[in-house]
């Protein structure tokens, strides 16, 4: 474990409650092993990152976590499933965890499946195998790409929305407020061969279960993450030129302040879809066309954690707004 990265944040109740601050392997050990104080009868989630001082003392001062823009660091790489129908799901956590595993030759005890309570399933591919790995500002981002890169090979859909910095991610053991269920552990094995019924079953009741230890890097998945990294590098900078070169050409050059931002960083989870939608609403009224303002805003919203279907539709009623307010 890095020890510049050991904090996290813990929400009991729904998503909107407040987040505390907690050391993140003991919270996450305390859950795994149903301890009383995890409280697993009710609802409760975890950082999916982990942090440094700065962001408990960030989070103790503000008493949220808007606006930390800091280091990040995680030891699982999680990739989040869900579907409308639970075997599609089911059938896409199956390719994924086996692709990953024969990829790296990973021993399937190693690898963290859940069935989330709901509607789909959490594999946690321990980034141990990827080497020593350091905190840095953009670890959460070349974690999407990396997710995404072995999702699109595996041929599985994967929600990027959980590689946002400060994103909250369910609680093992936890309960599900619509369901009742619980999130569940489930062995390589009974991921592969149980149907959702039975699945299901096993949800109604959490279980103690081991924190898999950190296997070794693996050349491989070494190689992905470089890759990964690398990549992230290569698009944030042609990102940024396309994105000062649109402006230049396309654009007036009186946007506020909180649109030429979020173009450059993007934004924190909680002002995420009213930030976008203002941005698109400027840009409009700038006379921005359509396709410019969804070729300025798409990217930084994507790295703020919104879905593509969210970016879409919040840039379209934005702009919708600002052209009828320009009219």
């Amino acid at each position: 474990m890095s020890q510049l990265a050991t904090y996290g944040f813990r929400v009991v109740g729904s998503p909107f409650e407040t987040r505390r601050p907690v050391t993140a392997a003991v919270a996450f050990s305390a859950h795994a092993a149903c301890d009383p104080k995890a409280e697993t009868h009710r609802e409760c989630y975890l950082s999916a990152f982990q942090f440094g001082e700065d962001f408990r003392e960030h989070l103790e001062a503000n008493d949220t976590t808007k606006g930390f823009n800091g280091l990040c660091w995680a030891r699982w790489l999680w990739f989040d499933i869900d579907r409308d129908n639970l075997d599609d799901a089911l059938d896409g956590a199956r390719r994924l965890a086996a692709f990953v595993v024969d990829r790296y030759g990973l021993d399937a005890d190693d690898l963290l499946a859940f069935f989330s309570g709901s509607k789909g399933f959490h594999i946690g591919l321990p980034l141990s195998l990827c080497g020593d790995l350091r905190p840095t500002g953009e670890f959460n981002k070349v974690c999407r790409r990396l997710a995404e890169g072995l999702a699109t090979v595996a041929g599985v859909t994967i929600d990027s929305g959980v590689f946002d910095k400060v994103r909250l991610f369910r609680a093992p053991n936890s309960t599900h407020a619509k369901t009742s269920l619980h999130k569940r552990r489930l062995s390589f094995d009974e991921l592969l061969s149980l149907k959702t019924s039975a699945i299901a079953g096993l949800a109604a009741a959490p279980a103690v279960f081991d924190v898999p230890g950190n296997p070794p890097a693996t050349p491989q998945a070494a190689t992905d993450w470089t890759e990964a990294a690398e990549s992230l590098n290569r698009q944030t900078i042609a990102v940024r030129d396309r994105q000062a070169s649109l402006l230049a050409e396309g654009c007036p050059s009186r946007l506020n302040r909180g649109t030429l931002e979020f173009i450059r960083d993007g934004a924190a989870t909680g002002d995420r879809h009213r930030l976008l939608f203002s941005a698109a609403a400027n840009l409009a009224e700038q006379g921005c066309p359509p396709d410019l303002a969804h070729a300025l805003l798409t990217e930084s919203a994507l790295d703020s954690g919104l879905s593509p279907n969210e970016v879409r539709r919040q840039i379209d009623c934005g702009h919708s707004h600002g052209s009828e307010e320009n009219s």
